[in-house]
């Protein structure tokens, strides 16, 4: 699912739905390709989940998200900061 709101000042919210329970993990790196933030990284159960980000200590710019379920399903998302 798309994050929520994008552009986002200083929290957004990351939402995915699990098919079956499996691996999860859910990181926010910079344009450099550092990781700043780890939001998930454990096994979750299927269904929807919802996860905040707060970027209050990160500068304006453009952020990747990666979510990755079990070991099939990677998806990668553009985040916009404004401050």
């Amino acid at each position: 699912h798309s994050a929520y709101p994008n552009p986002f000042n200083p929290t957004t919210t990351l939402s995915f739905t699990m098919q079956e329970a499996a691996p999860a993990f859910l990181a926010v790196y910079d344009m450099m390709g550092r990781e700043v933030a780890r939001l998930v990284d454990v096994t979750m159960g299927s269904g929807r989940h919802e996860v905040s980000f707060d970027a209050s200590d990160l500068p304006s710019g453009v952020y990747l998200v990666r979510f990755t379920a079990g070991d099939s399903f990677t998806q990668t998302q553009r985040l916009t900061l404004l401050k």
